[in-house]
């Protein structure tokens, strides 16, 4: 690791050491609670990593000061300060990804949608000798089921999620992981017994790599995740795809266009809808004025 990446692993230790629990809600909900005149400036460290709230320098100790400086993850926010990173808790696991609001296209989103993706992988359990997850952003998903894999390769096209990937692996102390940067699966060589993915499935006006999921409702990512998997997986491997679906009309887009790329390979599949009801600020824009509901969906397919 370089300097910077230490320094931000041992402020991540510092706050694990001390107990520190956060949380993180939506984007909408975060604006609503840092919006109260009460919770303008921070007045404890979880305001200042968890609630990206501006705070005065003598908050934080001086060690801590120092090590977020040092990360070059400190900024100024007129007379006060503000961290550029966050950290996010699940259950004995902290994760660092960027501060409130996502706005950059670099920016490495942590939210529900992360938590969800979560339970839906302790629910399946998926063990492996070799794993790959795909977009890994903070690398939550692979490390969260790194101690049932021999191996699990955490990628993503973002140099900034890589290095919040492998700065969360050294702070979980996992080290059966490999880093590395591609485009789904193009730039990864061999085989995989299992794949899993939370990939980018909405339409983003600004293109931010974490968001825009491309085609006509943010499908196309998760249709070519698709496409690649089943090219890669072993025999008797598996596939298991967090993603989402515009339901226009009462019909399941994402559904209909994933079926006829299933039918190519002999595999086993179960297809289910998380939560009926997710992002529904994004009906109001124009590129989802046909769609009645954004749907959370999961996609587990076993090849024979």
């Amino acid at each position: 690791m370089i300097a910077g990446d230490d320094a931000l692993l041992a402020l991540g230790r510092l706050l694990r050491d001390s107990g520190y629990r956060f949380v993180t809600v939506t984007p909408a909900s975060h604006a609503r609670v840092n919006s109260r005149p009460e919770n303008a400036v921070a007045r404890s460290v979880r305001d200042v990593f968890g609630w990206s709230r501006p705070f005065p320098r003598t908050l934080l100790s001086d060690e801590m000061l120092s090590l977020l400086d040092s990360a070059g993850c400190l900024i100024e926010d007129g007379e006060l300060l503000k961290s550029t990173v966050r950290f996010s808790t699940r259950d004995d696991m902290i994760f660092v990804h960027s501060a409130f609001p996502t706005t950059g296209a670099d920016a490495v989103f942590f939210g529900p949608d992360t938590y969800r993706y979560l339970s839906l992988l302790e629910r399946l359990a998926p063990t492996a000798k070799r794993a790959i997850d795909i977009g890994a952003g903070s690398g939550a998903g692979g490390l969260f089921i790194a101690n049932a894999c021999g191996s699990v390769v955490l990628s993503d096209v973002n140099d900034v999620a890589l290095r919040y990937s492998r700065i969360n692996a050294e702070l979980n102390d996992i080290s059966n992981v490999e880093i590395v940067k591609s485009n789904v699966l193009r730039e990864v060589d061999g085989d995989f017994d299992l794949i899993i993915a939370n990939p980018p499935y909405l339409i983003d006006d600004d293109a931010r790599l974490y968001r825009d999921g491309g085609g006509t409702f943010g499908e196309r990512l998760s249709l070519e995740i698709v496409r690649q998997s089943l090219a890669r997986l072993t025999s008797g491997g598996r596939l298991i795809l967090y993603s989402a679906s515009a339901i226009v009309d009462g019909v399941d887009t994402f559904r209909k266009a994933v079926d006829p790329l299933l039918t190519e390979k002999s595999a086993d599949i179960r297809y289910s809808e998380l939560d009926p009801d997710v992002f529904n600020e994004e009906l109001d824009r124009e590129a989802y004025r046909r769609a009645e509901r954004i749907a959370v969906i999961a996609l587990d397919v076993r090849v024979r």
